[in-house]
């Protein structure tokens, strides 16, 4: 098999470099080792950034997403028993969309079926070799047969757990992590968010998040430990905690449980995430604490400056992009790691914070909700920094 650029993962990023290279032309083989059906319904993260929304809608795909998807002028801060809304639109003039990550996938994947693009899913055995030279290769299983897939260049778009990743030597890499003393219980229930746009709150008892999928579906968080087990966190309890973590300033309504689950918490960068002819984008080379709601929007930065350095290359015979690639994306990823610690260094509770710890974190919450400056810095970073290509 023979393809310009080969894609290891179906996720938003491979999607998006996919879509995006074949509007330039350029063509593409997508490799996914889960079923389409999974991918297309694994509940995951749903805030876009106000670039990314419009990306979405110059590319051709965003049409079901201005029909279903929820516009968000701004986010709501609960502490102190009372809720202080930060509008975005009136700071900075640009807001936010919810709208499910599985829902942007199933767009996507649509869109790239339709223009007749190669998407295959459940690969098994998936490994890239001859990074360095000029015609890497992806070596793969599918429908019970053994392939090769020769490129001028490889996406690795599969994840923290993928194999893009590990495929570079160790001594090319520099990794920063970071692991937090805490998780989240999330939920997502068959009920109304108790507003229609997000309330991040402050407690005594932890941090909590009241989001949405759509006006009838909440998605609901609440602190715990990292390593805590879901089995500790019975309905009743969940609910229990969501109502005196909103501490009244809002009617929480309660419903059907459809999913749950505990996620732990961290911050993770490799440097670089270029390796020869390898590029890897979006949870391969980063991960962020989801306080922030940068995930997806970082995975979009990522493929969007790598598609523009692949035009070039084509186009012009041009590397200048390609050589920058790793450098433009890590400005953005790390100013999205900086604000995505701060938000959750804000909310939430550490088992290291003492009182003063506590003092101080309600005096930085007020701060953010008593000054302009303080709001418009926050809303600059939330709705999307300028994407610099």
């Amino acid at each position: 098999m023979r393809t310009q650029v080969g894609i290891v993962g179906a996720g938003p990023a491979g999607l998006m470099l996919s879509h995006l290279l074949h509007l330039a032309g350029i063509e593409t083989v997508v490799l996914e080792n889960r079923s389409r059906d999974y991918i297309e319904n694994r509940i995951r993260a749903g805030l876009i950034e106000q670039w990314a929304r419009d990306l979405l809608i110059e590319t051709g795909v965003g049409e079901r997403m201005q029909r279903e998807g929820m516009a968000h002028d701004g986010i709501h801060f609960c502490f102190g028993g009372a809720l202080h809304y930060i509008n975005f639109r009136k700071l900075v003039g640009k807001g936010v969309t919810i709208y499910g990550q599985q829902e942007v996938v199933k767009d996507l994947i649509a869109r790239r079926l339709t223009d007749r693009g190669t998407i295959l899913f459940e690969v098994g055995d998936v490994s890239v070799h001859e990074l360095a030279g000029p015609a890497p290769k992806i070596r793969f299983r599918h429908a019970g047969r053994s392939h090769e897939l020769s490129c001028d260049f490889i996406g690795g778009c599969d994840g923290f757990h993928g194999v893009c990743r590990p495929g570079i030597p160790a001594p090319a890499l520099a990794t920063y992590d970071r692991e937090y003393p805490f998780g989240w219980v999330g939920i997502l229930s068959e009920s109304p968010p108790p507003e229609h746009e997000l309330i991040y709150a402050y407690h005594e008892r932890g941090f909590a998040l009241y989001t949405m999928r759509s006006p009838t579906l909440a998605r609901l968080y609440v602190q715990c430990a990292p390593d805590d087990d879901v089995e500790n966190w019975p309905d009743a309890r969940i609910w229990d905690e969501l109502h005196a973590r909103l501490a009244g300033t809002r009617p929480l309504a309660e419903g059907l449980l459809l999913q749950k689950g505990v996620t732990a918490m961290r911050s993770f960068v490799v440097e670089p995430m270029r390796h020869g002819r390898l590029f890897i984008a979006g949870d391969a080379a980063h991960i962020v604490p989801p306080t922030g709601a940068k995930g997806m929007n970082l995975a979009f930065a990522d493929v969007l400056v790598l598609s523009r350095a692949l035009q070039q290359f084509y186009r012009a015979g041009r590397s200048e992009l390609i050589e920058r690639y790793s450098a433009t994306c890590l400005r953005r990823v790390w100013k999205a790691q900086r604000f995505s610690w701060w938000m959750t260094q804000l909310f939430h509770l550490d088992p290291t914070h003492n009182a003063f710890d506590r003092k101080r974190q309600l005096a930085e919450l007020d701060y953010v909700v008593s000054s302009e400056a303080a709001a418009r810095s926050l809303a600059e970073n939330y709705v999307g920094l300028p994407m610099e290509i």
